[in-house]
């Protein structure tokens, strides 16, 4: 029974020591592999991954502003020491970073030493995609970055408002001016007054009450009513018509005023897939879906604004990961008409080639190809990496919440006069307009798109992508679109143009 008893002991320690020895092992043996940073105007990411998760604590100093991020069980290796290289200096938020090993055991500073005050976000992602575990750091400016864009568009705006109103008020003063000089020179002659001025005892008479000439009164007559009464019907028909011509010229002229009152700007959304941390689909000759996007996007931006009622705002303007949701909400609050999201399609078999447009189901896929296609996009904030934390679950639910019926319809509308116009440029992989539940097409008043430009895994398709030939008749061929939508469905009226 001793012995028993002893042996269990015995053991229960063996075990105790070889999993504490394998605890210890396994933490000092977690490694950074690698290091990325990710600077935009939005927000700068900085990505640490390794092969198991990050234990971490963040601090926030102040005068001077630094974050300092303290990780535990990992070495300074080659990967952390060159991480202060990655800093650009046009990065809005970053001076520079600092990374030092401390005096305890496998542990490791990072100080990073900020431009002006930041609000942070520290997370943990777990493996996705091609990625193992990452530590992510996003740093934030205090003010939203879109907002504080269109607060100051919203102050040129007014500035030049301002200043174009008091140049008229001062070109009216001008004239003013100049007119009554003009009026005062014309009672003069010789410097004698043209009119004897009135005893200060006259009176003038009252002329408002006064009935007006009962005989018509023309300024100037044809050459063949010169001889002719002025109370011959002729000239009283005569002067009917010419009161119709000057009462049509003032209906033309008010109704011209009006157009020009009511016409505006469009404005689309440009959402170029992918970014950052996340790649997209890569093609077999090593092209990346973000970088093809991005280029496509820049040059669709482009086309759009040449257009004179259009205007087209990046949702990324850079190499940077934008979430799905976060996509919907810039394009809102740039009171976007139109959502275009742009994507480069890939599959298993390089032979799948093809481009082709989807909008939002609320139902279910439309095909089997479709569901993929929606899976494989909507997993983009698994990989891109998104923060759970601090988000407002009630804006999420209001969004999927909210009947979006309508704006399918017009979607689905929006896609067909793309679809038709890319068709002429490039075979199609499927001839109409399929839809699925993309997560960025999730925009409850806004028409959405997503354009699978064409197939980045099939070589001669990839080949196409990367041709700026190609890349323009495609941008043409989707603004062509948008214009034919817009002829039979006029926006309605949100942000007047601006006139000279």
């Amino acid at each position: 029974m001793f012995k028993i008893v002893l042996n269990n002991k015995l053991c229960i320690i063996t075990l105790f020591i070889i999993s504490f020895a394998w605890a210890n092992l396994t933490h000092a043996a977690n490694t950074i592999t690698a290091a990325r940073v990710w600077p935009a105007a939005d927000y700068t990411r900085i990505t640490l991954e390794s092969l198991a998760p990050i234990k971490s604590q963040l601090i926030t100093l102040k005068n001077p502003e630094r974050l300092v991020l303290d990780i535990e069980g990992i070495e300074l290796t080659t990967v952390l020491k060159t991480l202060s290289f990655k800093i650009l200096s046009s990065d809005p938020y970053i001076k520079q970073v600092r990374v030092a090993k401390l005096d305890k055991p496998n542990m490791v500073r990072i100080v990073v030493d900020l431009k002006s005050e930041v609000k942070p976000n520290l997370f943990l992602l777990a493996p996705a995609g091609d990625y193992k575990n990452r530590l992510v750091l996003d740093i934030y400016p205090l003010q939203d970055a879109l907002m504080a864009m269109l607060d100051k568009k919203i102050n040129v705006d007014k500035k030049q408002t301002e200043d174009s109103q008091t140049k008229t008020i001062d070109a009216k003063s001008t004239d003013n001016k100049s007119v009554e000089n003009k009026s005062i020179e014309s009672k003069t002659i010789d410097n004698k007054p043209l009119l004897e001025p009135l005893p200060p005892s006259t009176t003038l008479p009252d002329v408002s009450a006064t009935e007006p000439a009962s005989e018509p009164i023309l300024e100037s007559l044809p050459p063949e009513y010169k001889d002719i009464p002025p109370n011959d019907p002729k000239i009283i028909d005569l002067n009917k018509g010419d009161k119709l011509k000057d009462s049509q010229n003032k209906d033309r002229t008010q109704k011209e005023r009006a157009n020009k009152e009511i016409e505006r700007q469009i404005t689309i959304a440009i959402d170029a897939g992918h970014g950052g941390e996340d790649p997209g689909a890569r093609g077999a000759n090593g092209s990346r879906e973000k970088v093809i996007t991005l280029a496509i996007a820049k040059k669709l931006k482009a086309q759009i604004d040449a257009e004179p009622t259009m205007r087209g705002v990046l949702i990324r303007d850079g190499d940077f990961f934008v979430p799905l949701g976060d996509r919907v909400i810039k394009a809102r609050k740039y009171k976007a008409d139109l959502f275009v999201s742009i994507h480069a399609d890939a599959f298993t078999n390089p032979a799948a080639r093809g481009s082709s447009v989807f909008a939002l189901s609320e139902k279910g896929a439309t095909s089997a190809s479709a569901r993929y296609l929606a899976k494989k996009e909507n997993e983009s904030d698994l990989i891109g990496g998104v923060s759970l934390g601090g988000k407002d679950p009630m804006l999420a639910k209001t969004l999927l919440d909210l009947s979006q019926a309508a704006t399918i319809y017009d979607s689905l509308k929006l896609g067909k006069a793309v679809l038709g116009h890319i068709g002429e440029i490039n075979n199609l992989h499927k001839n109409q307009v399929e839809q699925a539940g993309f997560a960025v097409l999730k925009s409850p008043d806004i028409p959405s798109i997503l354009v699978e430009t064409a197939f980045i895994s099939n070589p001669e398709e990839e080949r196409k992508l990367n041709d700026d030939a190609y890349q323009n008749k495609l941008v043409l061929s989707i603004v062509n679109g948008i214009k034919k939508y817009f002829a039979s469905s006029p926006p309605l009226a949100k942000t007047k143009i601006a006139q000279d």
